[in-house]
């Protein structure tokens, strides 16, 4: 009998080819979905590829029978996916939640602006960021801007090898001998974080000639004018593909892993799933990084109209039902966690945190310092997982988030467990998390579709 308990690498365990070959599916999705609008479009794809259909198609039809793969967009930002299961919903479902939006930078409402012969726009940070992070470095633009006539237009801007792509400038060296004095959070402020956009005037006018040959080419190309940004929605991101690292291929460095990883995991693992006993449900939603407000966030109804809306059509129209389906309801709350960094060693609880390679991390709480803002998850449910997990030969460990006094985050988690769901954290161990470009390990990301997988198929 074995009395102690050590990791494991998943590269010990598991098939490498298999892991590879999902870890190249993964960066593809991330590849496309740069921001919310695109990942929710690529997942909506991705699920009538596999045979779900509308949600609002099959309510009218009343064919949410068992074995039924459904989808459900929500403001073009979240996505719903079902898989109808044998048993009624209010006996409870088996729910994987994850969150598209990553921290970025907006574009403000007049964006912009000319300044000592280069023009510029003027950005709003998104979420959780280090600004300093977001200067000297290539930066690509995704969204969508509405002309005068209505008329929607998709911006992406930075992506193909013959695009341009955007600037944020620092200051230089020689010239920092102020800046080197601040702290690390004010060297660079948010209103430093304009982007270039701009150097060629257009010499036919008289002022501004800069800004307004900028203008000229957005015109040309998209048909829009400066007023048009006043109700445009673009994001600011790092430009190019997620990217392989080290010799061995055995990590992926891209944009978004927060939360998009567990996301693509989840969304591959509900694709595998056929008649479930409980209904199983595939959660993709917005504004997690702001706190999860908004009609496209965990915070909004959404999800608890469809569920009335799913109950109405089997003649169950109270909102007990409804009720009853999320009370009895088992969460994995499909968010990343804190890898232990060797380089930054002092952060970290070494025995507690998340190892890159050794499995999906499993997180009792979150929250900071004293499990503020957190979930703290019932031990009769983590039992329960364990069994699970290991019966599946899941691999996996536990963590939390750094020292107890360094700081902390939250989730989705403390939402859904409002309604009496069983719920915890589970996900993905990140590597310079909240960085333009973030780390993780494929073996990881691999675990956790198997885990996902598992959790959906269990009775």
């Amino acid at each position: 009998m074995d009395l102690t308990f050590d990791r494991v690498s998943v590269w010990n365990q598991k098939n490498h080819e298999k892991i590879q070959n999902f870890a190249e599916d993964y960066k593809r999705f991330l590849d496309i979905g740069k921001t919310e609008r695109l990942a929710t479009e690529e997942i909506v794809r991705m699920a009538k590829e596999k045979g779900f259909e509308e949600f609002s198609k099959v309510a009218e039809e009343k064919g949410f029978t068992p074995g039924k793969k459904v989808y459900f967009e929500n403001k073009n930002k979240s996505v719903v996916l079902f898989v109808m299961g044998e048993e009624d919903l209010e006996t409870g479902m088996h729910i994987v939640g994850s969150h598209l939006d990553v921290p970025r930078l907006d574009l403000k409402q007049m964006p912009l602006y000319e300044d000592s012969n280069m023009a510029y726009f003027k950005t709003h940070y998104y979420g959780g960021v280090k600004k300093y992070q977001w200067t000297c470095i290539p930066l690509a633009m995704h969204g969508v801007i509405y002309t005068k006539d209505g008329e929607r237009v998709n911006i992406s801007i930075g992506e193909d090898e013959e695009d341009p792509v955007f600037y944020i400038n620092d200051l230089l060296i020689h010239l920092s001998a102020d800046q080197m004095q601040k702290k690390l959070s004010e060297g660079i402020t948010g209103e430093q974080l304009n982007v270039v956009v701009g150097h060629i005037p257009v010499e036919e006018e008289e002022k501004d000639q800069i800004k307004l040959g900028v203008l000229k080419v957005l015109n040309e190309k998209y048909g829009i004018i400066e007023k048009d940004f006043t109700v445009a929605e673009i994001e600011v991101v790092p430009a190019g593909r997620a990217r392989d690292v080290g010799f061995d291929r055995g990590m992926i460095a891209g944009h978004g892993h927060d939360d998009r990883v567990c996301a693509y995991a989840s969304a591959a693992a509900i694709f595998e799933i056929e008649n479930p006993k409980k209904t199983a449900v595939g959660l993709f939603v917005d504004k997690e990084e702001i706190g999860s407000v908004g009609n496209a966030s965990m915070g909004a109804l959404f999800f608890q109209n469809l569920l009335a809306e799913i109950l109405y059509t089997h003649d169950k129209n109270t909102d007990l039902f409804a009720r009853r389906a999320l009370a009895n309801s088992k969460v994995l709350s499909a968010d990343v966690s804190a890898c232990y960094d060797p380089n930054f060693a002092d952060a970290y609880e070494k025995r507690n945190s998340a190892m890159a390679g050794a499995g999906a991390s499993l997180n009792k709480y979150t929250g900071s310092r004293g499990k503020g803002g957190s979930n703290d998850a019932n031990a009769e449910y983590l039992n329960e997982l364990r069994l699970l997990f290991d019966e599946k030969d899941i691999i996996w460990q536990t963590a939390e988030l750094g020292k107890i006094d360094q700081g902390g985050g939250g989730t989705i988690a403390y939402i859904l467990a409002k309604f009496g769901a069983e719920v915890v954290d589970f996900g993905v161990p990140v590597l310079s998390m909240h960085a333009p470009i973030e780390l993780i390990s494929k073996a990881d990301l691999y675990a956790s579709y198997e885990a996902f997988v598992a959790f959906w198929n269990h009775k």
